[in-house]
């Protein structure tokens, strides 16, 4: 067979497969490990995995669980962390987001995740392949998590199979009564930490780098957390980019993130949020930089949008912040791509029966 030939045979191959993908909701990792190949010239580059999508907002009606999985299957999306989030902002309270409301209590409660749970146990989904994470777990108070994990594991034994996104340090939240764990808190995470190594269980902690003003402020904090823990698969929201981190040199951030990786081979990158596009990669020849640190690691990142599905958002808001998200991935070179857009770090991370397929030769 001619090369032009033979290159037309694989590209048919991957189009049937990508119709089977599309066609059966069950089974989908076996459906894209059976693709010939991912022509990344004809495909999207959106990633096929959200690892950090908050189904349940900080207060007010939340979009339909089943209305986000529609959107999920919409997009394209097909594997997915479904988190509460952890603090909620009062029963009584009109806020639906806690910057609108400074100075409003927004404190640790498991009412989120009992809500994902129950929706999951109502509607069990098949596609997209959903895992629930324990979101409420009160780090800056360890004493309490051991009882909310053995809460999840008597209402929904062996359903929750990913921890976080919890809070050791959010900047943004100080005004709302955050309580930013210590090191001595951290010092006592031990019990919950070695039941969640136990289960192969990761966990994705926000743990801020610092402000404008002092942008390494709370380094210090994280880098305890992932020494003493050193066995425990450590994801790390937003690789400690915020808002309130808006200006710093990407090369320090990067020498900074690159420092973590090397002495820490648990840790994984979490490429979640568009503040990352919008703050830092989107900047002239900053995308390169990153493009390039997560080439040098390319088993060592996920992705995700961060979405928070409160009911004023709609499917749009959720085509646009995967596509925002996902623009990295357009400057990886093939490894990290498949490794992190097509999801295999991600389902290396919970042991998942799925491979994401090889990225199509281009000559």
């Amino acid at each position: 067979m001619s090369l032009p030939l033979r290159k037309l045979a694989v590209l048919a191959t991957a189009a049937l497969a990508a119709i089977a993908v599309a066609a059966s909701p069950a089974g989908v990792g076996h459906a894209l490990a059976e693709e010939a190949c991912f022509d990344r010239t004809t495909r999207p580059y959106t990633s096929v995995v959200d690892s950090h999508l908050h189904f349940r907002p900080f207060g007010g009606k939340a979009i339909p669980f089943d209305e986000v999985n529609e959107y999920l299957r919409k997009s394209g999306v097909r594997y997915v962390n479904v988190f509460g989030i952890g603090q909620k902002l009062p029963a009584g309270s009109d806020c639906t987001y806690y910057l609108d409301c400074p100075g409003t209590p927004v404190l640790p409660s498991v009412k989120n995740d009992i809500v994902n749970g129950e929706s999951y146990a109502e509607s069990k989904p098949t596609d997209p392949h959903l895992t629930l994470s324990m979101t409420s777990l009160d780090v800056a108070n360890p004493e309490t998590v051991p009882g909310d994990i053995a809460l999840y594991d008597k209402e929904f034994p062996g359903l929750f199979r990913w921890a976080g996104e919890v809070n050791l340090i959010k900047v943004a939240l100080l005004p709302n009564h955050h309580d930013p764990a210590t090191l001595e808190d951290i010092r006592h995470w031990a019990p919950f930490m070695r039941e969640l190594e136990k289960r192969g269980i990761p966990i994705t902690i926000h743990a801020d780098l610092g402000t404008d003003a002092e942008p390494t402020k709370y380094l210090y904090l994280f880098r305890e957390a992932l020494t003493r823990y050193p066995r425990n698969k450590i994801v790390w929201a937003h690789m400690g980019l915020s808002k309130e981190l808006s200006t710093m040199d990407p090369a320090r951030h990067i020498s900074i993130v690159r420092q973590l990786l090397d002495r820490h081979p648990n840790l994984t990158l979490d490429l979640s949020w568009r503040v990352l596009e919008d703050q830092y990669f989107s900047k002239p020849g900053v995308r390169e930089q990153y493009a390039a640190l997560l080439d040098a690691h390319p088993t060592r990142a996920i992705p995700g949008t961060d979405f928070v599905a409160s009911r004023n958002k709609d499917y749009a808001v959720y085509k646009e912040e995967l596509e925002v998200t996902s623009r990295i991935n357009k400057s990886l070179g093939d490894e990290a791509f498949r490794d992190i857009a097509l999801g295999e770090n991600y389902f290396r991370l919970l042991r998942l029966n799925a491979t994401a397929p090889e990225i199509c030769a281009t000559n």
